[in-house]
């Protein structure tokens, strides 16, 4: 069967996050179901050693990081994120190598094929989910069922020496769940996902707390009190490790300016200060240099660093020894390869920015909820005040609408009387997805702010729209959603 198929199949299965219909209720999340499916295929996640990674925001920032730092040592390392912004693919990768169609089609359609038979026999009482045959693919996949590339080249049987996972939803009951993780890390806390999490940060924390494990290392920063709180009590029922990230995280903002000529993300760092700066590891310096732009990020790399310093010590975890000659020693990454890896780091999509020889430059963010708003207005107060702006913006319903607006919208309100502010535009349309806010919401919400605002069929209208609008010495910025952000960076590379 073909990639096209294979993907065509998958996106019929429906979303777990899809709107309910009578045909098609809400779906109830289940690890059972998904420990059936995995032992139909030979449970391939007890093959390889992983790193289990949830949180609110800054989930893939985290693993990317980490993943990239663990190539640069050497290791073959798997990671496994999501949503994706443009092709399925970009999902499930290998030293930073996207699985082929190939192999994504052939894998998938055996995991198709054990969940047809599971269902048939009435051992699954219905087929898995989107994200749980997506997960299936990516444990096989590094679990080394790979094809040969060549007919001279033998497939490859061997598994990955490290996975790092990101969590889809939550934690305790996501697909990601069924590995022993011989580390569990919990970036950022906040609001989201509310009808499925619960209603407040301690039950969504404890949501979250699902991927620790009694005896366990976990790796965490301090953040809200509430989940400071949730997050302690969960780790004494446990009894497990817990190593606090701060000491990697650098005393003061550096906001240096990378003033090398030619230098990928020189314009980026003119407007915003370049994460470069000097943290102690093991007793020595590690000179950081991400590409990933925003003080934020600084939090997220603090994760990876800490992260990357207790893989390097088998005391630091109980499982994946017995399963992995690689690290029966610890896996043996120095304080280099810790800063190629940052350095090599590659995460798209965040304060992304797109230049053009003519017109406005382009600037992309997936912020999503409400915490990736007010990030991604600190990253904008930090920008020329007197550049001009326009604001290219949609979401998903199941968002928070309302307060994401209040968040953002203010920062481009040509009615303010702030002089600086007259040449602004925010220019709104919905995304191509079941679950979009439609474009008479996305106004509503701009207008209850009395706040003026253009709207746009679709997001490559509005895309024009705001090239049209945007002086050439100005910037648009597109954000709100993963989904968005995916399909301008799309059209961008068309411009």
């Amino acid at each position: 069967m073909s990639y096209a198929a294979a993907v065509d199949h998958l996106y019929a299965l429906g979303h777990e996050l899809a709107p309910a219909t009578p045909s098609a209720p809400r779906r109830k999340f289940d690890l059972a179901h998904m420990r059936v499916l995995a032992a139909a295929l030979g449970d391939p996640q007890a093959t390889f050693p992983s790193v289990l990674i949830a949180g609110t925001n800054g989930k893939g920032s985290t693993a990317a990081t980490l993943s990239s730092i663990l190539t640069a040592a050497g290791y073959r390392t798997g990671l496994y994120t999501s949503p994706h912004l443009i092709r399925v693919n970009e999902r499930i990768q290998i030293d930073g190598r996207q699985i082929s169609d190939e192999d994504f089609a052939r894998l998938y359609f055996q995991v198709d094929e054990a969940a047809r038979r599971l269902v048939e026999s009435a051992v699954l009482p219905h087929p898995p989910s989107f994200f749980e045959v997506l997960t299936a693919v990516a444990f096989l996949y590094f679990a080394g069922h790979r094809a040969a590339q060549a007919d001279t080249v033998p497939p490859d049987e061997t598994a990955v020496d490290i996975a790092i996972l990101e969590v889809g939803l939550g934690g305790r009951l996501d697909a990601t769940n069924i590995v022993d993780p011989i580390l569990s890390l919990l970036t950022d806390i906040a609001l989201d996902h509310q009808d499925y999490l619960g209603n407040t940060i301690s039950e969504i924390t404890r949501e979250k707390a699902g991927i620790l494990r009694p005896g366990g290392t976990l790796i965490i920063l301090p953040q809200h009190p509430e989940a400071n709180q949730a997050i302690g009590e969960a780790a004494a029922t446990l009894n497990l490790r817990a190593i606090n990230a701060a000491e990697y995280i650098p005393r003061q903002t550096p906001g240096v300016p990378r003033m090398d000529a030619g230098e990928p993300g020189n314009e980026l760092s003119r407007v915003l200060p370049a994460n470069r700066y000097s943290v102690t590891v093991g007793g020595e310096p590690v000179e950081v240099d991400s590409p990933l732009a925003g003080h934020h990020q600084q939090r997220n790399i603090a994760l990876a660093i800490a992260a990357a310093t207790e893989l390097r010590n088998t005391d630091s975890y109980k499982y994946g020894l017995a399963i992995s000659n690689s690290n029966r020693e610890g896996y043996k990454i120095t304080n280099a390869n810790i800063e190629a890896g940052i350095r090599s780091t590659q995460w798209p999509g965040r304060l992304e920015l797109f230049t053009f020889a003519h017109g406005p430059h382009l600037l992309l963010d997936v912020a999503h909820n409400p915490a990736g708003a007010w990030t991604l207005r600190a990253a904008i107060a930090q920008l020329p005040q007197a550049q001009p702006r326009t604001l290219l913006f949609s979401c998903l319903r199941d968002k928070d609408l309302s307060e994401m607006a209040q968040i953002i919208f203010p920062l481009f309100d040509s009615s303010s009387g702030d002089p600086e502010r007259s040449r602004d535009h925010i220019v709104l349309a919905p995304i191509d997805n079941p679950r979009a806010a439609s474009v008479d919401n996305l106004l509503a919400a701009a207008h209850a702010l009395e706040i003026p605002a253009h709207a746009a069929p679709h997001l490559a209208a509005a895309l024009a729209q705001a090239r049209a609008v945007t002086p050439p010495d100005g910037l648009i910025i597109a954000t709100g959603s993963v989904y968005l952000v995916g399909e301008i960076r799309q059209l961008a590379g068309e411009l």
